[in-house]
């Protein structure tokens, strides 16, 4: 009997985009894991070629300042972060590098940065999985220009309907807690490394459930309003508008209006809770008193 001929199997087509709003900082040097591991909420170490990290910088004071993915290549970790933050964090990490074995430098013209998902990533040596969903896709970091299939917007409304945000600005530095944004969910905070700035009151937010508002995923019915559009229910400011792309938005919400009618301008707004967002109950006055 002939043997049956196997069909070859075909990896699907991914969607690619470039993201040109991010940049890139370089951190090389003996006590490059170390230093940062010092300063931001989650674990340094975990990055290595092929799996990335995603962290944030916060204020000594446990407010948002920026975020970004961090992926390892021969000796050096990359930051991938909003293009606009690049001076500011690289400012920030340089005042804190004192004795330490760090070399800081802006590499954001060396590197073109990429997202994939739906599909296996091309062959980009610097490319791990998105660390916050296995749906959001893959990070790549290329020293060459690649072909794209779809535009920025397309990977916006990905990750909209994912609920997931993208720096500034669905996050507000010096005012975000990173509870408030999915971080915990979404694997951006350790808590079972060692101290970083700011990590007081990350903790004290968790362990005391003081989370009041929470960045959701909305659909919009009606066009979309701009960036910062109050949110009313029943005539009250309950949140506030975010990116949006096409009918989805993230929001900024009172947990305590998530039920009721919501509008922004002419737009009425319908959450959309992702299944990976724990929606703890909200703690009465009494529990807070009693130091609960």
């Amino acid at each position: 009997m002939q043997a049956l001929r196997q069909a070859p199997i075909f990896a699907p087509m991914p969607y690619i985009t470039h993201l040109p709003q991010r940049g890139v900082i370089s951190v090389r040097g003996a006590d490059r894991v170390a230093f940062l591991n010092g300063l931001v909420s989650n674990d340094v170490a975990r990055a290595e070629p092929g799996q990335a990290v995603w962290a944030a910088l916060l204020t000594p004071q446990g407010r948002y300042l920026v975020d970004f993915f961090i992926l390892a290549d021969d000796g050096v970790l990359l930051l991938d972060t909003p293009l606009d933050s690049v001076p500011g964090l690289l400012a920030r990490l340089n005042r804190f590098k004192l004795r330490a074995a760090v070399e800081l430098a802006d590499a954001s013209a060396q590197y073109f940065v990429y997202a994939t998902w739906a599909g296996v990533p091309p062959p980009i040596p610097v490319t791990a999985p998105d660390p916050r969903l296995p749906e959001a896709g893959f990070r790549s970091l290329s020293e060459t220009e690649m072909k794209t299939n779809v535009s920025p917007a397309d990977y916006a409304a990905h990750r909209l309907a994912l609920g997931l945000p993208d720096g500034p600005p669905d996050l507000e530095p010096d005012k975000t807690l990173l509870m408030e944004a999915g971080f915990d969910e979404l694997g951006g905070i350790a808590w079972d490394k060692g101290c970083y700035m700011g990590q007081e009151l990350t903790a004290r937010t968790k362990y005391r459930g003081l989370v009041r508002r929470r960045l959701v995923p909305v659909a919009l019915d009606g066009p979309a309003p701009p960036y910062g559009t109050a949110i009313l229910a029943d005539g009250v400011e309950v949140g506030t508008l975010r990116s949006a792309a096409g009918s989805l938005a993230l929001a900024s919400l009172r947990l305590d209006a998530l039920d009721k009618p919501l509008f922004a301008g002419t737009a009425r707004l319908s959450p959309k809770i992702p299944v990976w967002m724990a929606l703890e109950p909200r703690p009465d006055a009494t529990q807070l008193q009693n130091g609960a």
